[in-house]
């Protein structure tokens, strides 16, 4: 049994739906523990924080890179980061953003970059890129071709209920699921 914390922010409420889908690939396995914690709450989830095996990070892309309120969690983790508290942890990420690119990959890497700061091990999406052939289709996995994270398009005019679309909530719970069978994986190999 792993314990899976992912810990996120959303404006709009778009990364929300992206992050419940992680977690719910994350707890497809039902011994799992699955922990969804907004970055507004964080302060109340440090300890669950530091007894999770793996902590998924998830950012809307703002402006090329992470939204304030997620860079303000990232700041205040660096009392975790002087004590090596999450060292040798699982990572792995998620973003959303209103452009198809939007400059996600800046957000995955900041994502993966806070990660490496706290000695963690980065685990990519792992799913090769979709929709990139006449055969392809928007209803593909990885449509947007991320391989440092998962990546979902929400369009800016419209609410949560009109996306992300379901192949990107689909790529969201693939990474759940992979970081889960990842910390399974190390469990056993620890134990």
């Amino acid at each position: 049994m792993s314990k899976i914390s992912i810990v996120y922010h959303s404006g709009y409420g778009h990364t929300q739906k992206q992050a419940e889908a992680v977690r719910d690939g994350a707890a497809a396995n039902t011994n799992d523990e699955v922990h969804l914690i907004p970055v507004d709450d964080v302060d109340d989830h440090w300890e669950t924080l530091d007894a999770s095996d793996a902590i998924i990070f998830g950012s809307p892309t703002y402006m090329g890179g992470v939204s304030a309120q997620f860079k303000t969690f990232a700041d205040k983790s660096s009392k975790v980061w002087f004590t090596r508290g999450w060292q040798d942890k699982i990572a792995a990420g998620f973003t959303n953003s209103s452009s198809q690119n939007g400059d996600k990959h800046s957000t995955l890497q900041q994502l993966s970059v806070l990660a490496a700061q706290h000695g963690m091990l980065w685990v990519p999406l792992g799913i090769a890129p979709g929709n990139n052939s006449s055969t392809g289709s928007v209803e593909d996995l990885n449509r947007l071709g991320g391989s440092l994270g998962a990546m979902a398009q929400s369009n800016a005019d419209q609410g949560p209920e009109h996306g992300p679309i379901n192949s990107d909530l689909e790529t969201a719970k693939a990474l759940g699921q992979r970081v889960t069978d990842i910390a399974n994986r190390f469990n056993r190999t620890a134990a």
